[in-house]
């Protein structure tokens, strides 16, 4: 492979893997809806600023409308509810959770008369058993609320998705996806007041340094290298780190802040990953 894939390949894999261990040291000075606010809202700008410099068209109203739209849904039920979710749950029970939006997505795209093949209805019905029984691990039965935040984060993440994908166009390129974050980050912000939070200040040096970190390497950088890959590299590559940031994510959990994970879980994360893995490869087959 050219070393920019590998390259794409690595940023997806172990930043996007790593970015739910550093929102749970963030939490510790910023609150959910402020932490991934702030964050969004910070990069979308220094992104928006940098095509504009370089050339870009400015998103019209209709691209600005949908940005709204999408980012609503992707940022601020998707990744408001994963930080929400992370106040109560280990980070890498909830990226095995996460790990379920791909089949969501293709159960969605049944509205758009896009029916899965056998080999995909097959992982999509695996990777559901696998969530039912990592809803039933001790991590999300000790908090019925984080279960619940997960759920609706990957539901409003995968809905934004597909909406993007088939009726909600973004600006071309890397400006639409600078849009996005930057009414995604409004969005939050504005969920934010709503709950009253208040960031601890100043920040402990941890918790700023895993921001600056969600900000540089988790926005920045990965959802950059994701984009490339989306446009030079087949779906099902671009798509494979929706099962390697799991097990990157468990497992720093575990080394790295001491998160308990019990073999139960270990085994319903597998099988969802395995759900995953045949879907993928479902969807990579060609049809008549």
């Amino acid at each position: 492979m050219p070393p920019l894939i590998i390259f794409c390949l690595a940023a997806t894999w172990l930043v996007w893997g790593s970015t739910y261990l550093a929102i749970k040291y963030a939490l510790v000075s910023f609150p959910p809806f402020f932490q991934m606010g702030t964050r969004f809202l910070f990069a979308g700008v220094l992104l928006l600023a940098w095509m504009r410099w370089r050339g870009a068209a400015w998103p019209d109203r209709t691209q600005w409308r949908h940005a709204l739209i999408v980012g609503t849904l992707m940022l601020g039920g998707g990744m408001g509810g994963t930080a929400v979710a992370e106040v109560t749950v280990g980070s890498g029970l909830v990226v095995a959770f996460i790990a379920v939006s791909p089949l969501m997505i293709a159960g969605l795209n049944l509205l758009w008369g896009i029916k899965p093949g056998r080999l995909e209805a097959a992982g999509i019905g695996l990777g559901l058993a696998g969530v039912l029984m990592l809803t039933q691990g001790a991590g999300f039965q000790a908090s019925p609320a984080g279960l619940a935040a997960i759920a609706i984060a990957c539901a409003t993440w995968s809905i934004g998705s597909v909406l993007s994908q088939r009726s909600l166009p973004l600006a071309p390129g890397a400006m639409g996806f600078a849009s996005e974050m930057v009414c995604g980050g409004v969005v939050l912000l504005v969920l934010s007041a709503i709950a009253g939070e208040r960031p601890s200040w100043p920040p402990q040096p941890l918790a700023a340094a895993a921001w600056l970190y969600l900000v540089v390497f988790g926005s920045l950088i990965a959802f950059n290298a994701y984009m490339v890959l989306l446009a030079r590299a087949s779906a099902g590559l671009a798509s494979s780190y929706t099962f390697v940031n799991p097990v990157i994510a468990m497992l720093l959990g575990v080394a790295v802040a001491g998160e308990v994970v019990t073999g139960f879980e270990w085994l319903a994360a597998g099988v969802v990953l395995c759900g995953v893995v045949l879907m993928l490869r479902g969807a990579a087959r060609p049809r008549a």
